[in-house]
Formats: C-alpha cells, sequence, structure tokens
C-alpha cells in the first residue's frame, strides 16, 4: 500500500493530574526529518519520541508538539503574606493616605512573589513516560491512518496514469508497421515528381536502400519493449509494502528516457500526438510520487 507523506494526527488526555494533548503533522521530504515542540520540562523525553517516529515512518518533515499541563489546584497557592504586607505599606506611604484606592488587592496580588506555587517540581520527566507514551503512539497512529487514507486515492491515480500511458503505448506499437511504408510510398511520390519535372532516373535500388535506412533509424520497438516493461515493474512498485516512492521516481525517470527516444526516433504525426500525452501524464506522475513514502 501507498503511503502519503502528508498527514495530521491528534491525541488528548486528561486525568486528575494533567492534560496532555499531542499533535503531529507530517509534508513531504527526501529523508525523514523529526521537528519536535515539547513542554518544559518533558524536553528530555524527544530521544523517546523520535524512537516512535522512526518506527513507524520513514520519509517526510515531520513536526510533533507535546503540550503537558498541570491542573491547577486550590492547594497548590499560597499567599506570601510578608511580601503582600510590605507592598501594601509601600504603596500607601508612596500615594500618602491610609485610604485603599478601588481594586488595589487586584493590584497587589498581580505583583512578584505576593502569589506562591508550592507545587512541586518535577526532577525525572522520563517518570511520566509511561503516562505520556501511549498518547503519543495515538497521534501517530491516527497520522499514519490519514497518511494511509491518501495513499489509496494516490495508488488509484498512478494506476490510472500508467493505464492511460500503456494505452497511448499500444496505438504507437500498432502504428510502427505503417510508418516504414507510409515513408516508402511519400518518397516514391517525391522521385516520381522529380522524374516528371527534370527528367532524371532514379535507380530502384537506390530508393530501396534510403527506406531501409528510414527503417534502421526509425525503428522503435526496443523502446516499446523496454517500456511495456517499465509499465509493468511500475505496476508492482506501486504494490509493495516498502517505501517504494524513490524506487518510483527511478522507474518514471527509466519511462521518461524510452518516451523521449520514442518520440525523437518515429517521424510520424500519430505517434507524434501518443508522446505528447505520454509525457503529460508522466508529468503528472512525477507530481504524485513526489509525496510517496
Amino acid at each position: 500500500m501507498l503511503l502519503s507523506m502528508t498527514g495530521f494526527g491528534e491525541a488528548r488526555r486528561q486525568d486528575e493530574a494533567r492534560t496532555v494533548v499531542v499533535e503531529a503533522r507530517s509534508v513531504n521530504g527526501r529523508h525523514l526529518k523529526l521537528s519536535t515542540r515539547v513542554s518544559d520540562p518533558f524536553g528530555a523525553l524527544e530521544p523517546e519520541i523520535e524512537r516512535l517516529v522512526r518506527h513507524r515512518l520513514k520519509r517526510g518533515t515531520v513536526q510533533l508538539s507535546l503540550r503537558v499541563e498541570a491542573l491547577r489546584r486550590p492547594e497548590d497557592y499560597r499567599l506570601n503574606l510578608a511580601a503582600l504586607e510590605g507592598y501594601r505599606a509601600q504603596l500607601l506611604a508612596f500615594i500618602g493616605h491610609a485610604q485603599e484606592p478601588p481594586d488595589f488587592l487586584s493590584a497587589l496580588l498581580s505583583l512578584p512573589g505576593v502569589v506562591e506555587s508550592t507545587r512541586a517540581t518535577l526532577d525525572d520527566p522520563h517518570a511520566e513516560w509511561p503516562a505520556i507514551e501511549p498518547i503519543v503512539v495515538e497521534a501517530l497512529d491516527q497520522l499514519q491512518r490519514s497518511r494511509q487514507e491518501e495513499g489509496r486515492a494516490m495508488e488509484q491515480e498512478l494506476r490510472s496514469l500508467a493505464s492511460e500511458i500503456a494505452g497511448h503505448l499500444e496505438r504507437v506499437a500498432a502504428r510502427v508497421p505503417n510508418v516504414v511504408s507510409s515513408y516508402r510510398d511519400r518518397l516514391a511520390d517525391r522521385v516520381s515528381a522529380l522524374v516528371q519535372e527534370r527528367g532524371i532516373a532514379i535507380e530502384p535500388e537506390h530508393l530501396i536502400r534510403e527506406v531501409a535506412i528510414f527503417a534502421e533509424r526509425s525503428d522503435i520497438a526496443e523502446e516499446i519493449t523496454r517500456l511495456r516493461a517499465h509499465l509493468q515493474q511500475f505496476d508492482a512498485v506501486v504494490t509493495s509494502d516498502d517505501a517504494p516512492g524513490r524506487k518510483l521516481e527511478f522507474v518514471v525517470q527509466e519511462m521518461g528516457r524510452e518516451t523521449n527516444t520514442i518520440g525523437s526516433k518515429a517521424n510520424d504525426v500519430e505517434i507524434s500526438r501518443a508522446v505528447v500525452e505520454m509525457k503529460g501524464a508522466l508529468e503528472k506522475i512525477r507530481e504524485l510520487i513526489q509525496n510517496v513514502e
């Protein structure tokens, strides 16, 4: 199954102590590149997060954010009465009267050191990893499902485009026998016209040799055979399970090379039109596989 390199996954969980939110998004990239944003003090968990990502993804630029917010409880805070009274006395002395102005207490509570947190600091973030890991896994699994869903749509489109190329190739193969005979007839007509106009005699063997040279130069049988083989390989790679994105790039490159050769060697209008259509389909394939893992 093809996997797109574009996707999004999210997971969140809340218990009596904390809220954990994990978001993972990915875009296309030639290699696997991970960028993380982790709230303090959980930055030490980044190696564990990278291990989980690399276990699931092989290519793409991945951005993962981990937010851990401890729930606030009344018992986690206390007033520093000494600081509060010190601020109050100094401010009243500064304004020069004992009457407190409106919102005086609110202003005091916002000053540094008045409200203190009694929540214990986390000494070892790794101790929290067993609770956080399942949430990261859930977000990555959702990201993977998103990539699979888009990959299925891409696979259908790639198969359709390959089928379109195969159809045009069969048109080319059916046209090949007529190319030499058409050239021979056109050459004979030109020679006849030349003989009538100028009375120049042309030996039949010269005409035969010219046609033979053209047939050799315009022979595209090998290119047709190789392009058919590349189309079969393309179909096999699309259905493989081992991150086929790079393999598809190589196969499509070879398909393009054979198509260009067919277009340059076959001196025929119908074949040229078919080659133009094949090149258009190949360009669409190139754009799609840029996003295949």
